[in-house]
């Protein structure tokens, strides 16, 4: 029974991933707004109503892929020894998702430039990312037991957060001449001085 569940899990992770992939792929060739549930559908050879059993929308779909890198950032945090600050655990995980992220890589690069000029697909991102901050607070306030502060660790996820998208966006814009883990670096630096 539980390897027929673990299975049918793997399958519907499979499936999801072969829609995000056909979504991103189309975008690529055709752009956001000439595709289709339809062509992404067809291109990831499912059914319309099988794409609507996985996803509400082609944002969704074309955002898969980043809110599983977002769920993998918070657990990678809440699993960092407890020794470490926040701060050091946060920097941490953002250099080890860095420096998995290859210089070829551009489908990071290319659905923050696509949120940059679709407002429904702004839309979505913004809401992912308001959700990693309320998750990456919760894992910072943990981090420390019960009686930590409230206001720092929602400091601490919403500078860590701004860190991230600045860093993004200097990458972007520098047309990925550096590795994406030496902008990160430089970034985070900066915002765990002091402001005076």
């Amino acid at each position: 029974m539980e390897s027929s569940v673990g299975l049918r899990e793997r399958k519907k992770e499979a499936t999801r991933r072969a829609v995000h992939e056909a979504t991103l792929r189309l975008t690529i060739e055709h752009g956001f707004e000439h595709v289709t549930v339809e062509a992404v559908a067809d291109a990831a050879g499912i059914s319309r109503r099988t794409f609507s059993n996985y996803f509400a929308s082609k944002e969704d779909a074309l955002l898969y892929g980043e809110e599983q890198h977002i769920r993998a950032l918070v657990q990678a945090v809440r699993d960092r020894p407890a020794e470490e600050s926040a701060w050091e655990a946060l920097r941490a995980v953002m250099m080890q998702f860095a420096e998995r992220v290859p210089r070829a890589e551009r489908a990071w690069a290319l659905r923050t430039r696509l949120a940059m000029r679709h407002p429904s697909l702004l839309a979505r991102q913004l809401a992912n990312h308001a959700a990693l901050e309320r998750d990456l607070a919760d894992a910072v306030a943990t981090r420390r037991g019960p009686t930590q502060e409230p206001v720092r660790p929602l400091v601490l996820a919403a500078a860590f957060l701004s860190s991230l998208r600045i860093a993004m966006r200097m990458w972007i814009e520098e047309d990925l001449a550096r590795e994406a883990a030496e902008v990160c670096a430089e970034i985070l630096d900066e915002m765990g001085r002091r402001f005076d």
